[in-house]
């Protein structure tokens, strides 16, 4: 059964997921927001291979006793990492697939775990897996509104699932994976023809043909570590006759689309199976510790593809271990978004296709501190009677963090004029996905009108927005030219390497939001020791928030 939550007291929360795979166990560790959106904060693995204890010669396997050392030792080093962040066992959630599920003596070795480690295993059936795994799939990629398919490559088996917004049609493991497919035919490239037979008949006897055209897909999605593996060797010119291929330098510099073509699939299986001495010498230097298994894992995906006729997959980033925090957030937090993460994901690809690493960090930043004013506002009670600020939602927060994400894209084509680029990137490149066009429009507005001249309402831009909506529009706007006023205001008076947060710009426009009484005295030094840009973003600032704390007070007295 599921590990039951508690709700977490604060904002924000660290959750853990264990993936105790047949090649290897993983643990991620993310922080959570009630949003619907959870960032990866570490990431450990450790390459147990409870798979080598399987035989080709029969179907029924124990785990050995040295596997059971190897596990409780990873799941030992797993435990003091989870120590180390204060996290509760009540808030990890520890997994077992295939290896774990065909063992016959799975029981008692889940007794041990939990004897040796205080870890309690949950062995999934394989269907249960497909789902965990198409939940972590929309964690990475935009397929929620997608009747789409995923596939999952492990050590021991292979999952397929079809979802769609969520709810899975069609679930479904069958006992093929790159670890008991290596055990079984070995690394003799001259066993692919019968190990290409076996995959075969396996598919065939199963009925998922069948069954998945009967549900039909949009789009096919792939996650795991052997799928990655193989689009990020085509991404980096593996199967091209690059001699510098393993050049670390030469891999940055490629562009990552997490796609691949069957084209492309075909042209790295051709070379991976080549059979030539100088190909296994690139093969292991690229896939490192594994190179033992992907050839098996590479044939496999082959296979997969010309059975379900997939011409082109999006791999996913995100598997089952971040299917598994999903799923626990949606218990945690009441009307989680399982979109959300989906949605930022497209909002951080189109920022890093136009931005280098220097503008990355500093949208991050800004958004960061747009971030912690957003909440400020909806705490502050003093802006009790002000009933725009009250109205702000998570869903506005999520829009004013994507324009500070996107605000400056258009600096790739020069400084002049930026913040127009910006705006018309994002309204022509249809590449924010899970967003409607209203919102795709208030987004790039934001990032139009977060410098230069404050925008007018009477404009053709705002004419589908209600008065409402305007009114909100000019409370974000502000936040958001606040935020990069005092992004560019800090930069210049931190020392290197300090966060933005521990800037005194920053800090005094806390103390402007937090301590209303003594706003003048706040924002009068604030703006005698800033440049002029940063003193009218005050005054713009001080005018959409302080308007009715200012009257409240009048008032009063």
């Amino acid at each position: 059964m599921a590990s039951t939550v508690p709700t977490p007291p604060t904002p924000s929360s660290l959750f853990a997921a264990i993936d105790m795979g047949t090649n290897s166990f993983k643990m991620i560790i993310a922080r959570a927001y009630p949003n619907g959106k959870f960032f990866t904060i570490d990431h450990l693995k450790e390459p147990v291979v409870l798979g080598r204890d399987t035989s080709s010669s029969t179907s029924n396997f124990r785990l050995s006793t040295h596997s059971e050392f190897r596990a409780v030792e990873a799941l030992q080093r797993f435990q003091r990492v989870l120590e180390s962040y204060k996290i509760s066992k009540a808030q990890t959630r520890c997994v077992a697939t295939a290896a774990v599920r065909e063992a016959v003596n799975k029981w008692e070795f889940t007794e041990h775990v939990r004897e040796r480690t205080g870890f309690e295993v949950e062995v999934l059936p394989g269907e249960e897996e497909a789902r965990l795994m198409y939940l972590g799939l929309l964690q990475f990629l935009p397929i929620y509104d997608k009747q789409a398919l995923g596939v999952d490559i492990g050590g021991g088996s292979t999952e397929f699932v079809i979802g769609k917004q969520g709810n899975v049609k069609f679930g479904a493991s069958l006992k093929l994976g790159h670890v008991n497919l290596t055990q079984r035919f070995g690394n003799n490239d001259e066993e692919v023809p019968r190990m290409r037979e076996y995959i075969r008949s396996v598919i065939q006897q199963s009925g998922l043909v069948e069954n998945v055209k009967e549900c039909g897909f949009e789009v096919a999605s792939g996650s795991s570590g052997t799928i990655r593996a193989i689009e990020e060797a085509v991404s980096y010119g593996y199967s091209k006759a690059r001699d510098n291929f393993d050049n670390v330098k030469v891999f940055g510099e490629c562009n990552r689309e997490w796609r691949l073509s069957r084209e492309e699939l075909g042209s790295a299986v051709e070379r991976l199976c080549s059979g030539r001495e100088r190909e296994k010498l690139r093969k292991d230097r690229f896939f490192k510790r594994r190179s033992e298994f992907i050839v098996a894992g590479a044939v496999l995906l082959e296979e997969i593809f010309n059975a379900l006729e997939i011409e082109k997959m999006e791999v996913s980033g995100y598997a089952l271990a971040e299917g598994v925090v999903a799923e626990t957030l949606t218990k945690v937090y009441d009307g989680y978004d399982l979109n959300a993460n989906g949605r930022w994901r497209s909002v951080v690809q189109l920022a890093e296709r136009f931005n280098n690493k220097r503008r990355m960090i500093a949208a991050a930043q800004c958004a960061c501190i747009a971030k912690e004013i957003f909440e400020d506002l909806r705490r502050c009670n003093e802006l009790a009677g002000n009933h725009v600020a009250e109205s702000l939602g998570d869903k506005d927060m999520e829009y004013i963090e994507a324009a500070c994400m996107l605000h400056n894209i258009g600096l790739f084509a020069g400084k002049k004029g930026f913040h127009k680029e910006s705006y018309r990137i994002i309204m022509n490149g249809d590449s924010l996905h899970g967003y409607n066009t209203e919102e795709v429009k208030l987004i790039a507005l934001l990032a139009r009108y977060q410098r230069k001249k404050l925008p007018k309402f009477d404009h053709a831009s705002f004419k589908e927005f209600s008065e409402e909506a305007k009114k909100k529009f000019r409370f974000l706007c502000a936040i958001l030219r606040i935020s990069v006023a005092l992004w560019q205001h800090g930069s210049m008076i931190c020392q290197e390497g300090e966060n933005s947060y521990s800037c005194e710009g920053l800090k005094l426009a806390y103390r402007v939001l937090k301590d209303q009484n003594l706003l003048p005295s706040t924002v009068q030094p604030l703006a005698e020791n800033s440049g002029e840009g940063l003193r009218q973003e005050l005054e713009h600032f001080k005018m959409c928030y302080m308007v009715s704390v200012e009257k409240k007070m009048a008032g009063a007295s």
